[in-house]
């Protein structure tokens, strides 16, 4: 078993799981037909191709940055006729960092996958094609179940930013994780966000679980006790 880890941070992200017309929501975390839908882009899938070998994979998220939500609105015209179209209601997920993790026991279709995300077929984006992503994607690959790779900080680092960070190494936070739950699993939540087909003349989600994880904890630097230090060794060499 191994885990494909994405890391996913933007100044805007838009992960809608129900956003319909002209309202377009989004979630708190990046959803699993999002990020079904990055991979496809890079491996250069026509959105008709069949997307059940993806939305196979075991998915799983870590909020290292959890941001904040923003609302936005857009007008457009028509552009045959020149009619205003209705006004669009868009929200989106500023300033976050999320680690991503997609679980699998065949190792070759992981490889194809990191490789795609490297050198993607088509530009990845973060949900819409208005947020593109600010740093690497491609984490690598890690040995191991979904739920060790997200909840070890020695297998996957701390992915927030240097600002985000400076404000809580002294206090500490804490990094919530979800993952995915089997047929035989209490979810906590049920997301329809498991795609069947991204053909645009007839898309297709069904349900899945999702199970809130104990938060990994990130302690306090200023727990961290300093090296001895003699401030009048110097002096003493020097007399010397």
């Amino acid at each position: 078993m191994s885990v494909l880890a994405l890391r996913l941070a933007g100044p805007l992200q838009a992960w809608g799981a129900s956003a319909r017309f002209a309202r377009r929501t989004t979630e708190n975390t990046p959803t699993k037909s999002g990020v079904v839908g990055l991979l496809a882009a890079a491996l250069g899938r026509p959105r008709t191709e069949d997307p059940s070998d993806l939305a196979g994979l075991r998915f799983g998220v870590r909020v290292d940055q959890p941001g904040v939500r923003v609302r936005d609105y857009q007008t457009a015209r028509h552009l045959v006729t020149g009619e205003s179209m209705p006004v669009s209601e868009r929200f989106y997920v500023a300033d976050a960092v999320f680690v991503v993790g997609m679980e699998s026991d065949d190792a070759d279709f992981l490889v194809e996958l990191d490789r795609a995300v490297r050198s993607p077929h088509f530009l990845p984006y973060l949900g819409r094609r208005s947020c593109p992503p600010s740093r690497p994607i491609d984490l690598g690959i890690r040995p191991g179940g979904l739920d060790d790779v997200l909840r070890d900080l020695e297998v996957i680092p701390w992915q927030a930013s240097e600002w985000y960070r400076e404000e809580w190494k002294r206090r500490g936070t804490e990094l919530p994780v979800f993952v995915e739950t089997g047929e035989s699993e209490q979810a906590d939540e049920l997301l329809r966000d498991l795609p069947e087909s991204f053909d645009p003349r007839h898309r297709r989600y069904r349900m899945r679980g999702v199970s809130a994880r104990p938060p990994v904890r990130v302690e306090s630097q200023s727990r961290v006790q300093p090296p001895p230090h003699d401030p009048l060794a110097a002096l003493e060499v020097r007399c010397t």
